[in-house]
């Protein structure tokens, strides 16, 4: 809990023990809870004015260095015309189509990522046999970088989708691979010892000592991976594709387009940061013991 919340927290209390001491007899369960809430909305709206200053000032920078002459309006715009241009894109329909199309690539790269890499850690992290089985494989190919193989992946599936997908599959593998291993093998051995004293079978062992410690480092790798689906499939859009926000910002530049462009880029910035929030929701669901515990 940072210092923040703690203040916040702590000022909630006042306020409340502030009412429920008043001497005209205490404060009623609907003075208290309306007190709580309102304390409780006034830190959020802190944290979010808190949270958008540096954001609020890189745009204000951005708008107003154009017009002042700092750099060339030609090629970085007033942030004003990159929201003319972004509202135009809408309403021809041209961000829905693309995005559509570069969300539906990247959350099936990503999903199956998910499927293939969780499972696969699980079992060489607490398996030595196969981990040393495909220790040796794994080394080579997580030191090859997914762009370094686009043409590969192109030259065996082809320009359609299912070389996008796979590209975004095999990028994303690594993260959630490479931390759910490492989340295995570094539980505390004193949980492990404290379980296998209750005789817990195997698969109840899985189920509750190992997936509830390993999870914080399995999120963590997911959260990469989340990163990493969309960063590779604007690259591989930009190479060859015939729609998506990677094409969209790549036709903008061929045809100059500047104010376009920057809005295709910064839908990108967007949706990555809106979908790393909702990771970080599920992280928060599925991890809720450690705030019960903290």
């Amino acid at each position: 809990m940072s210092a923040t919340e703690i203040a916040e927290r702590r000022a909630a209390r006042v306020n409340v023990a502030e009412i429920a001491g008043r001497p005209s007899g205490g404060a009623s369960a609907v003075e208290v809870a309306i007190a709580l809430a309102r304390n409780r909305s006034l830190g959020v709206l802190r944290r979010i004015l808190y949270r958008s200053v540096a954001i609020v000032a890189l745009l204000a920078v951005w708008e107003v260095a154009p017009r002042l002459g700092l750099v060339d309006a030609t090629f970085l715009p007033p942030f004003s015309e990159v929201v003319v241009a972004w509202w135009q894109l809408v309403l021809d329909g041209q961000l829905l189509d693309n995005t559509l199309a570069s969300l539906g690539r990247s959350l099936s790269g990503f999903g199956l990522a998910v499927a293939v890499a969780v499972p696969l850690g699980l079992l060489i992290g607490w398996y030595r046999p196969v981990a040393d089985l495909l220790g040796p494989l794994l080394e080579v190919f997580r030191n090859t970088a997914a762009l370094a193989l686009l043409p590969v992946f192109v030259l065996l599936l082809g320009i359609g989708e299912t070389s996008k997908v796979s590209i975004v599959l095999y990028a994303c593998v690594w993260p959630i691979l490479l931390n759910t291993i490492s989340a295995v093998r570094t539980v505390d051995p004193t949980l492990l010892k404290l379980a296998r004293s209750l005789d817990l079978p195997p698969l109840r062992l899985f189920q509750k000592v190992i997936l509830p410690a390993a999870a914080p480092t399995v999120f963590t790798g997911i959260r990469l991976a989340g990163a990493v689906s969309i960063l590779v499939l604007v690259a591989a859009e930009m190479v060859g594709a015939k729609a998506g926000l990677g094409y969209l910002v790549n036709a903008a530049q061929f045809n100059f387009a500047i104010p376009q462009m920057y809005a295709g880029i910064v839908t990108i910035s967007v949706i990555g940061v809106a979908f790393n929030q909702l990771l970080v929701a599920l992280e928060r669901r599925f991890t809720s013991w450690r705030r019960e515990q903290s």
